[in-house]
């Protein structure tokens, strides 16, 4: 073991997987996990000093993590603060993780400790800690994150406001680059926590019709805001208007909570029909699967799944999965032709296994998976999964042990309920995105723009390039 091999896995080029690992989890193998960490693997020593630790075997999970210490591993030194939090040596674990200079020391080792000085109740100086560097988006995010319940709105809405006033004067002054262009949306969400929903509301909804913001998740902040708050008129405003991209899914959807489904899907319609981008075909393709009309939502979802971009494919399969149609999913992505299935062969191939194994037909898929090249992203993890659920265990194991390609990232399906899509362990259209998108854009990010939609980890397509060595 050294850091260069624990570099590696955990930069998803090697190792067990978190898709196997938390798998193995949630199957009680924690045993498993152990023996598989006294071989250097480090996923495996981190969920299994945390499920050690969930059963109070503090010094065997100490134990656990004690080699990759001893490396100079930085995660497991925080791992290890964590065990002694849970063992109430409280003042120890801060010590043990404390930066020497912490206005030397990095962002993300400020955003751990401010973490573990949460847990260990001492909130004031975790927003000590954050404040100077606040100026970062994220670590704005981890503000309002950590502070949640914890009685310290006023003080974190003093914090926000010069930033939210710097977000909504940005677009005039051209700084398309500020980082902390989520402040407007943070600052709503902690108004409403607040219990000052009418004071949120007004202050989005004033700054939206003035064009102060400067990215589109803004609005979503602000029409996820109205749904939750049964803002009816406000998102009808948003959903039929200037900003329809973004609001209209979320107004449809409150139409169809209220029992108002007919009337949404009209909506939904007319402005599908009128626009060139098809972004409105996914809300629509939802609110029929929620109705039971599965094969109606196939067929609206069918114009694009040929599409370079813009394509639901990944989500027609994700719902006739959930409904249990694994035949027509399969028939659906096998109609793809060679010139995709090339240009997009991870995401074929690992997304064809997948299905295979959601059906129980194990065996076909590990033959499939047989007849690939050993460089596709993601087939390790795929045949790990495919292993692991029909029994074979030590197998799946054995399939991560030695090197291998990237898998992909994000989690195998599981049950789910018949409301909605659940977040599924598959990897979606490579050409999907979940990044921020400018204001007032065309935007095809579906994750962005409709509500109630999967937010799934995708493979690149310059990922599934390289691993062709293109």
């Amino acid at each position: 073991m050294n850091i260069d091999d624990l570099t590696w896995q955990s930069r998803g080029l090697g190792g067990y997987p978190p898709v196997l690992v938390d798998l193995l989890v949630e199957q009680g193998h924690v045993e498993l996990l152990v023996r598989a960490a006294s071989r250097g693997a480090w996923y495996c020593a981190k969920a299994a000093a945390r499920e050690l630790g969930k059963m109070a075997e503090f010094e065997r999970a100490q134990g656990v993590l004690e080699p990759f210490v001893e490396v100079g591993w930085e995660p497991a030194r925080w791992a290890a603060a964590d065990l002694m939090l849970q063992a109430g040596r409280i003042q120890q674990a801060l010590d043990w993780v404390r930066p020497q200079d912490a206005d030397l020391a990095s962002e993300h080792v400020c955003h751990d400790f401010a973490e573990l000085l949460v847990k260990a109740g001492q909130v004031d100086d975790a927003i000590a800690v954050l404040t100077p560097r606040l100026d970062r988006g994220w670590l704005l995010s981890a503000l309002v994150e950590l502070t949640e319940g914890q009685s310290r709105d006023e003080r974190v809405l003093d914090l926000l406001a010069p930033k939210a006033e710097r977000a909504r004067s940005a677009r005039g002054e051209e700084r398309w680059n500020l980082d902390a262009s989520n402040a407007q949306d943070l600052q709503g969400q902690v108004l409403e926590r607040a219990g000052r929903v009418d004071e949120a509301v007004r202050v989005l909804r004033a700054d939206i019709a003035a064009g102060r913001f400067l990215v589109q998740n803004t609005l979503t902040a602000y029409a996820e805001l109205c749904q939750r708050n049964g803002r009816m008129d406000e998102l009808r405003e948003l959903g039929i208007g200037e900003h329809a991209h973004v609001g209209l899914p979320y107004y449809a959807r409150a139409l169809e909570d209220r029992g108002r489904a007919d009337e949404a899907e009209t909506v939904l319609r007319r402005f599908m029909a009128a626009d060139e981008w098809g972004r409105f075909r996914w809300p629509l393709i939802e609110l029929l699967w929620r109705q039971g009309r599965i094969a109606e939502a196939v067929e609206v979802g069918r114009p694009t799944l040929d599409h370079h971009d813009a394509c639901l494919l990944d989500g027609v399969i994700h719902l006739l999965s959930e409904a249990g149609r694994f035949d027509d999913a399969l028939a659906i992505l096998d109609e793809r032709d060679a010139e995709y299935i090339d240009e997009l062969a991870s995401w074929f191939h690992t997304n064809r296994i997948g299905l295979l194994g959601e059906a129980g037909r194990y065996e076909e898929a590990l033959a499939y998976a047989k007849t690939l090249p050993t460089n596709v992203y993601g087939l390790t993890s795929s045949t790990a999964w495919i292993l692991e659920q029909s029994g074979r265990v030590e197998e799946a194991l054995s399939a991560c042990s030695g090197p291998m390609p990237m898998w992909r990232r994000g989690r195998w399906p599981r049950s789910s309920s018949n409301t909605d899509v659940q977040k599924k362990r598959w990897t979606t259209c490579p050409l999907s995105s979940n990044s921020a998108q400018p204001a007032g854009g065309g935007s095809r990010n579906r994750s962005a723009l409709w509500p109630g939609t999967v937010r799934k980890s995708y493979v690149d397509v310059r990922a599934c390039r390289a691993s062709r060595g293109r």
